[in-house]
């Protein structure tokens, strides 16, 4: 877990982006702007998340701080990888790296505001799923407000007895 306290005195300089877990618990923030963002396709992150792909901001530790319910914040490590979650609503919250020590990734959706940086980077997209939306156009379904679909390709007409 990120050394900085739950509380901590640390004043820091420049504007911060906050965010929360499902409950609200579990509450934090990062001085903006964030140092990168993605969107990892990767199956260990698809799996955690549940979901198409995860998309992580990357931060300095340091420049990382949990302000509320770091009581609540629970790990899982595997191979050096460390996965943290809300142990109330099981939110994920942190994704930490061997390679990169002094970093911390945090889910992109759960920031309240703008971190300073907008996922441009897709990686291990070679592990992207088959059924993964992948630019599609995308129509109004009728009947259902709010709700768009990919239509199904038409198929070409062949003549009788080909298949």
């Amino acid at each position: 877990m990120p050394r900085v306290r739950s509380g901590s005195a640390a004043v820091w300089d420049g504007p911060t982006a906050e965010g929360q877990c499902l409950c609200g618990a579990v509450r934090f923030q990062i001085t903006v702007p964030a140092r990168w963002a993605w969107h990892d396709h990767a199956a260990d992150s698809r799996r955690a998340h549940g979901a198409a792909y995860a998309t992580y901001v990357g931060a300095y530790k340091s420049r990382f701080r949990i302000t509320e319910g770091a009581d609540l914040v629970t790990r899982y490590e595997d191979g050096g990888i460390k996965r943290s979650f809300c142990a109330r609503c099981g939110s994920p919250l942190l994704y930490e790296r061997p390679r990169a020590p002094e970093m911390v990734n945090i889910p992109r959706a759960l920031f309240l505001s703008r971190t300073g940086r907008e996922p441009r980077y897709h990686l291990n997209i070679d592990e992207a799923p088959d059924w993964a939306y992948v630019g599609e156009p995308l129509a109004p379904l009728k009947d259902f407000p709010g709700v768009v679909w990919a239509k199904p390709k038409r198929r070409k007409k062949t003549p009788d007895g080909m298949f």
